[in-house]
């Protein structure tokens, strides 16, 4: 395929070129794919068997986590990237959260350049659209299914059908892995720090801190589903040892500085009063001072690096 001519309203990056080839089966080759890519000038592509019906994809999870700022995905054509508009949304998304951008070398999708980002938004107003008109849809359905006697919904699940149920089941963990995917790369780095040193209550709580609403029980339970799907070490299932109260306190304190390194020892005092957390002497005032020992314990225990 030829090169896209250079386009002076460009913003184009001087991170990498990072290539993603995707075929649906083992059979299957991405060398024809990975061609193009290389002539696009992808140095690093990156290969994936996987059906385009699902976005459990855990060498495009692994990608999209690492990707740098600046760095920009290439893929030949769209669909071997994205199942639908909003599963393509939601992946340009956290490219953009991370610096990183987009670009398909058969369609006029590329984030770094004015034209690209026109097209995106186009493609999200359509989404937009789409998801309206199906719940209009939806809604004139049942209402039309009410009206001649019948029940809204699937005949097999209300008559528990075996085949209907299973289908349902892959349904629902399928949305589940995508949800978990979707943010991975904001939890996942922290949960990997602080386990299995520190426990899932403490993760927890440090996560709260940074905006989600996880709690220890949920958070177990993703990261044990990302390790079934090769995503995370098993390690960071292992049980957790018993620790004194300090050196629980010195670990929340060291997980909250790795969160947001720039947080002041007086914010971070804060946020523990916020926590109801009591200071070593059982007081529920904390003072930065009693926050500075804590750190500086952590960074001599290795748990933090030194500076």
């Amino acid at each position: 395929m030829a090169k896209t001519p250079p386009n002076p309203s460009s913003r184009r990056p001087q991170g990498r070129l990072i290539g993603y080839a995707r075929v649906s089966t083992d059979e299957q080759a991405t060398e024809a794919q990975e061609m193009e890519l290389r002539s696009a000038g992808c140095d690093t592509i990156i290969q994936e068997h996987g059906s385009g019906a699902s976005r459990t994809r855990p060498a495009l999870a692994r990608l999209v986590r690492e990707i740098g700022a600046g760095d920009t995905l290439v893929v030949v054509r769209l669909d071997r990237l994205a199942r639908s508009v909003s599963h393509l949304l939601n992946v340009i998304e956290e490219l953009t959260s991370k610096g990183a951008y987009f670009r398909s070398l058969s369609d006029p999708i590329d984030t770094t350049t004015p034209q690209g980002m026109f097209s995106l938004q186009v493609l999200g107003a359509v989404a937009q659209l789409e998801r309206a008109l199906n719940s209009e849809r939806t809604k004139a359905g049942v209402k039309a299914a009410k009206a001649k006697g019948r029940l809204p919904g699937n005949p097999g699940i209300r008559e528990r059908r075996p085949e209907a149920l299973a289908r349902m089941t892959a349904a629902q963990k399928a949305a589940y892995g995508a949800r978990i995917q979707s943010t991975a790369n904001q939890w996942l780095p922290i949960v990997r720090r602080m386990r299995p040193d520190h426990t899932w209550d403490d993760i927890s709580r440090v996560l709260k801190q940074r905006g989600f609403d996880w709690t220890p029980e949920r958070l177990r339970r993703a990261v044990r589903w990302m390790v079934s799907e090769g995503m995370a070490d098993k390690s960071l299932l292992r049980k957790s040892p018993p620790r004194p109260p300090e050196d629980r306190l010195m670990t929340l304190v060291a997980g909250i500085h790795s969160s947001n390194p720039e947080l002041t020892l007086r914010e971070i005092a804060n946020q523990l009063e916020r926590l109801h957390e009591r200071t070593p002497r059982g007081g529920t005032r904390w003072a930065p001072s009693s926050v500075k020992n804590l750190l500086d314990r952590a960074k001599r225990s290795g748990l933090l690096e030194a500076a």
